[in-house]
């Protein structure tokens, strides 16, 4: 090769992704720093026993990610999750996967949600890449559970979302409302059963990349589906679709 000619750096020679884990369980936390630094993609630059040290690691370390456990003496994960998704992308790696866990960790910025003995190696460090270039990653358990959760809630929620809406009605209306609530999901508006899934999503207030992230599917494949059950609800924002679909409009 002629002196003055550069050869292209391969793609592996990026350097590797520097991660925060905060887990308080001292095994797992070594299991995982064992894991993760003996590659050449990833290190783990610093270890945290809870929310409060996760947060004081981040701030000077400056991760790429943070990978975050639930439940943690002091300041948990959920409660610490706010502050840290200032600082660097969070993916919770837990063994907690009940269903309200999972929502709430979503709802407040987690950019993915994994639960132990779900992946491998390899699939922990894909995820870990994914989370860092903002592809959302939930394992199948976590999305099952918050699935599972929304499916069997959803004319109980329809019904607590629109009480302050049927103060001045009388209960057969109530009745009514609760009959045409069960009707909607699959006849009423000739949803698919994947648009009806969306549409309990949105409804629970789940943002594209969250839905992206449960339903194990692109954005750009959530708004195709989203503008589809817009069309079929005659509806042009989210509001007005979960205001039709809660059977409240």
């Amino acid at each position: 090769m002629p002196p003055h000619t550069h050869p292209a750096r391969p793609p592996d020679s990026a350097p590797p992704l520097r991660l925060l884990v905060a887990d308080d369980n001292p095994v797992v936390r070594a299991g995982l720093t064992a894991l993760l630094s003996g590659r050449s993609d990833t290190t783990v630059v610093a270890e945290a026993t809870d929310g409060r040290e996760a947060c004081e690691a981040a701030l000077r370390h400056r991760p790429d990610v943070i990978l975050l456990d639930v439940r943690m003496p002091g300041v948990d994960g959920i409660s610490a999750l706010p502050h840290l998704v200032r600082l660097a992308p969070v993916m919770m790696l837990t063994y907690s996967h009940e269903a309200e866990t999972v929502r709430e960790a979503l709802r407040r910025g987690a950019g993915g949600y994994l639960v132990h003995g779900e992946f491998t190696t390899e699939q922990l460090v894909r995820a870990v890449r994914d989370v860092h270039e903002g592809r959302p990653h939930v394992t199948p358990g976590a999305a099952e559970a918050l699935l599972t959760e929304l499916r069997a809630s959803a004319p109980a929620h329809a019904v607590s979302q629109s009480s302050g809406r049927l103060r001045d009605f009388a209960s057969p209306t109530l009745s009514q409302l609760q009959s045409s609530v069960g009707e909607s999901f699959r006849s009423r508006f000739r949803l698919s059963t994947r648009e009806a899934e969306i549409m309990d999503l949105i409804a629970s207030g789940m943002s594209n990349q969250q839905i992206a992230a449960v339903c194990f599917i692109s954005e750009k494949t959530v708004k195709n589906h989203i503008n589809r059950i817009f069309a079929k609800l005659h509806t042009t924002t989210r509001s007005q679709a979960t205001a039709k679909w809660l059977g409240v409009a």
